[in-house]
């Protein structure tokens, strides 16, 4: 981008703060008793077998089962167990990539973005049937049409296999999980488009709900396989679902994963660092709940956390530019700009519907000018009572640095080892140490 930003000596001449009046850093590691998942292929087989379908779908049945896009630990063991499972059973199962617009809105953009994540025809020991293909199946209570992929609708039978936690985007009963890779997933780009789309007309969560009973009474959907992650983003439970028990078991799925959901050590923050945000982070690029920030139209901002200002510091490299979430922050490294792809991450806010989120924040050339500046953008008093915490992502908001006002209140907890303090170090305004 030919863009001319202004340099670290121009921005920090507006104020009389020097790195060596911020704060000392010590480092923080908490840790959580997680429950996670022993025999994680038992229960896959375990809840394949609670789905009553498959005690009385014909042998050689075709059963399609939904692979999402998101980069979930446990998935591609979770889905190749299903395969095992369902082809000893008799049927002839086949993966259905399930993300919407996402893999460039192509088939074989999204058999690339399944491949990235381990799940190929190779690992999962049957074909991935991709194509973009979709059919309108009936209407939401807006009146606008639900899609469905021709894939799914041509399957004698549908296991839909997704993660079920807190959505970046929303809050309500239902969120992440198996009604969302229903209705956004085998949607693909016209479903999630259309249902993005209906979401800013009205309300997020009633939307999906809505649309989830349509295609459960329309399509071949015979249940679900949920998996709920712990803190270490395992598999703390893994459950089969049957198609009409969704709507009720969901919700409480999704307290459990409300449970387990790895979030910040502190809830107010003045300022906080975020080394590398992705798609292979989070579908927003940095997690809205880590964040405390939704920004998407219609929908309430969270009470908690409490975080004055966000610097995002680099754009991983498994997202390929798309730097989707940048509007999340306040703050944005100017190496992220030399990062992006425009296109790319454009046609996913059109997707996904808020442009707020591609919006480019306040640039800076550097870490230690991002910190400097924040001590006028956060209306602290001086210097050293400046309330940070630096992160890798926001999946790792257990492992950070935190300056000395927050290292004095997080010392006592039981759950939370702090380092000693000392001076941040930086090498061309760059720190010096990763976390």
């Amino acid at each position: 981008m030919n863009v001319e930003f202004p340099d670290a000596d121009a921005l920090r001449s507006g104020g009389d703060v020097t790195v060596a009046d911020l704060p000392r850093f010590a480092a923080v590691e908490r840790t959580r008793e997680v429950r996670s998942v022993d025999d994680l292929e038992g229960a896959t087989r375990r809840a394949v077998g609670s789905i009553d379908a498959f005690e009385t779908l014909s042998r050689g049945a075709e059963v399609g089962i939904t692979a999402g896009s998101r980069g979930i630990a446990d998935m591609p063991t979770v889905l190749a167990t299903a395969v095992d499972e369902l082809a000893a059973r008799g049927y002839e199962p086949f993966v259905l990539p399930a993300m919407g617009s996402h893999g460039g809105a192509t088939a074989e953009g999204q058999v690339e973005a399944l491949a990235a994540l381990g799940i190929t025809p190779e690992s999962m020991g049957c074909e991935i049937r991709s194509s973009m293909a979709v059919e309108a199946v009936g209407e939401d209570d807006l009146g606008r049409p639900v899609y469905a992929a021709r894939d799914a609708l041509e399957a004698d039978a549908v296991l839909l296999a997704n993660r079920v936690k807190p959505h970046t985007d929303f809050h309500g009963p239902i969120e992440s999980g198996l009604s969302k890779i229903a209705v956004i997933g085998l949607g693909k780009h016209r479903g999630a488009e259309s249902l993005h789309n209906a979401a800013i007309a009205t309300d997020f969560a009633t939307v999906i709900q809505d649309r989830t009973g349509v295609l459960l009474e329309t399509t071949p959907i015979v249940g679900g396989i949920a998996l709920v992650e712990n803190a270490d983003h395992r598999a703390a439970h893994v459950e089969g679902v049957n198609a009409e028990a969704i709507p009720t078991r969901e919700p409480e799925l999704l307290d459990l994963a409300r449970e387990e959901f790895p979030s910040l050590p502190v809830d107010d923050l003045d300022l906080l660092v975020v080394d590398e945000l992705g798609k292979d982070k989070s579908g927003t690029g940095m997690d809205t709940n880590v964040l405390g920030r939704y920004y998407f139209h219609g929908e309430s901002e969270p009470e908690s956390p409490s975080i004055t200002r966000v610097y995002a510091r680099s754009v991983s490299e498994a997202s390929h530019g798309n730097a989707i979430g940048i509007g999340l922050a306040d703050f944005l490294h100017r190496g992220v700009i030399e990062e992006i792809d425009f296109e790319d991450m454009y046609i996913n806010i059109i997707t996904s519907g808020e442009p707020r989120r591609a919006n480019v924040p306040f640039v800076v050339p550097d870490d230690a000018t991002a910190l400097i500046l924040s001590c006028s953008m956060t209306g602290v008093a001086s210097p050293g009572e400046l309330r940070v915490a630096r992160i890798a992502s926001t999946m790792e908001p257990d492992t950070l640095l935190v300056s000395e006002p927050v290292a004095s209140e997080l010392r006592g907890r039981d759950d939370v080892t702090v380092g000693p303090l000392e001076p941040l170090a930086f090498s061309d305004g760059t720190f010096s140490h990763d976390i």
